[in-house]
């Protein structure tokens, strides 16, 4: 290892141990988190839980669990379970969309008010 090499190890394990002042750059990455966070977290939950009913429609249909549970003819519930699921997962995407406009149109002076100020610097 050359010189160069130890010198940009040694500064780059220094910056871990030196503090550091929160800037403006900082500040709009939270910002632009805090826009995001809130409709990828419904678009997780959500679409998660459409994929279980669905999934749970598609097991009644396709294995003995029906019979298991007492069920007589599991058809007709597994398909409209999976398709109940399948309506929630189509819907997941458009309500994510709609989160995130909407938190958007709240931040988007605040955000574009320090855009403007980092960029002008």
């Amino acid at each position: 290892m050359n010189h160069n090499d130890q010198q940009f190890m040694a500064q780059k394990i220094r910056a871990q141990y030196m503090e550091k002042t929160p800037s403006e750059l900082d500040a709009l990455r939270a910002l632009d988190t805090k826009v995001k966070r809130p409709a990828n977290v419904f678009a997780y939950v959500f679409g998660s839980i459409s994929a279980i009913v669905m999934g749970a429609g598609m097991s009644l249909v396709m294995t003995d669990i029906g019979s298991l549970i007492g069920m007589a003819d599991a058809m007709i519930p597994g398909i409209s379970i999976g398709l109940i699921g399948m309506a929630m997962a189509l819907l997941t995407y458009p309500i994510y969309k709609g989160i995130l406009n909407a938190r958007k149109r709240k931040y988007a002076g605040e955000i574009l008010r320090l855009s403007d100020k980092i960029m002008k610097e």
